[in-house]
């Protein structure tokens, strides 16, 4: 993602003067060190707190002028690795909760577990297998901003789907009728109607024209969609008129209708910030060029591939990190293809998402998708093997800095004498 994280290489290792490793908690810190030329350990505790946390890390850099250090830290987002972050000669290598339990259960089977013990194995990490990390490096301001925007507008989307499917079990239990009228409960017509109107009684109290000039405030101006409405509204019956369930529900049904706009404001929010930074960014409109990826999807390429064209040398990389790459086994006879588990969540819904929306805008898409349903593969199988085809087209564009072009990949493929070709032309 935007917080980049660059895999060492032979020539790529710095020269660091002393390692840390911490075991992150959220009252106390665990800390060990290692001088990198002595090969002497110290060990700690640090009380969670910025001050604490500044002042320990200024006067272990001051043992190393314009010297490097590596911190290890078991974890890849979060207060102290954000804290950090700022301090010039600090090299991060974050280390992924699986990676350091897995490393710690082939050291110790036992099971036994501490912290003090805990921060020692993380030590083992940067020392001993340090070509297998990947560091941190920061990416632009702009693209950090950009990927914390759009992840939180995410969670944002999420939370109000989640509220939303809430007030819709609400409605069903006494005004199901709601949801016959409104397209989306979500909206402010919705809200404001619900507010008015708690109950299906305080609506049919309601004259007519008072209902017309309602909607038409709304901007709803289709007056044989106003006139239906009306009609049913006056015919609807009340699923029950027991104040023991209606009073203690309406109670509910506001309370929700207020969090959701909440939640749709924050949204909004999120979505001009996201807008003012892709009108500037300069991935913007690379990555605009492909088919579907609008205003929500674009900026989540971008924050997937960052600015810096050295963060991957090969596609297959974007592919394991985005988990759309599938996961071999091979044991003796057993050799079996599977789902990849361990990747970023957001970035795998990301490009998920994007492949199956391009289907209806490319024509090629389309007809790959179309031929691994062929073959047997079930929609989700099917998008992901095209995301994954994606992904390849994306790289070779960001890595050439050349906005996508249909046309020209559908060039590509005929004087390459692809199947997907014979396949268009077939169409």
């Amino acid at each position: 993602m935007a917080t980049q994280v660059h895999r060492n290489g032979p020539e790529s290792a710095p020269d660091f003067a002393a390692f840390v490793a911490i075991d992150w908690g959220n009252d106390k810190h665990v800390w060990v060190t290692q001088d990198a030329q002595s090969g002497i350990r110290e060990r700690g505790e640090l009380e969670a707190r910025p001050e604490m946390v500044d002042a320990w890390i200024t006067a272990y850099l001051a043992r190393y002028p314009g010297r490097l250090i590596a911190v290890a830290l078991e974890q890849k987002r979060g207060a102290l690795l954000y804290m950090l972050m700022k301090y010039e000669r600090v090299v991060i290598y974050p280390i992924h909760g699986g990676t350091a339990s897995n490393f710690r259960a082939a050291l110790y089977p036992s099971g036994s577990k501490d912290d003090p013990k805990d921060a020692d194995v993380i030590m083992e990490l940067p020392i001993q297998h340090r070509d297998r990390l990947r560091r941190l490096e920061p990416d632009t301001v702009e693209t950090r901003t950009l990927q914390l925007l759009v992840e939180k507008r995410r969670k944002l989307v999420d939370e109000r789907t989640r509220q939303s499917n809430r007030l819709i079990d609400e409605l069903k239990m006494y005004f199901p009728q709601v949801m016959r009228w409104f397209d989306d409960v979500q909206s402010p017509l919705v809200a404001d109607f619900l507010k008015r109107w708690p109950t299906l009684p305080d609506l049919q109290r309601a004259r007519p024209g008072t209902l017309r000039h309602f909607f038409h405030q709304h901007n709803c101006r289709n007056q044989e969609r106003i006139e239906g409405r009306l009609q049913e509204m006056r015919q609807a019956v009340a699923v029950t008129t027991d104040a023991a369930l209606v009073e203690p529900t309406v109670i509910m049904v506001r309370a929700l209708v207020q969090y959701i706009a909440g939640l749709s404001e924050g949204v909004r929010e999120y979505e001009e910030k996201i807008e003012q930074i892709m009108a500037v960014h300069p991935e913007a409109k690379l990555f605009q060029s492909f088919p579907s990826a609008g205003a929500a999807l674009a900026p989540r390429l971008v924050v997937a591939f960052g600015t810096d064209r050295e963060r991957y040398a090969h596609a297959i990389e974007i592919g394991c990190l985005t988990g759309i790459a599938p996961v071999r086994e091979r044991s003796g006879k057993r050799d079996h293809i599977h789902f990849r588990y361990a990747c970023s969540k957001f970035l795998r819904q990301t490009f998920h998402e994007w492949a199956s929306h391009s289907i209806a805008r490319s024509s090629w898409a389309r007809a790959y998708y179309d031929q691994q349903r062929a073959k047997g593969s079930g929609h989700h199988a099917a998008v992901r093997a095209l995301a994954f085809k994606w992904i390849r087209i994306l790289f070779r564009c960001w890595k050439d800095r050349k906005p996508y072009d249909e046309q020209t990949y559908i060039q590509a493929l005929r004087r390459h004498g692809s199947k997907l070709a014979a396949a268009l032309a077939t169409a």
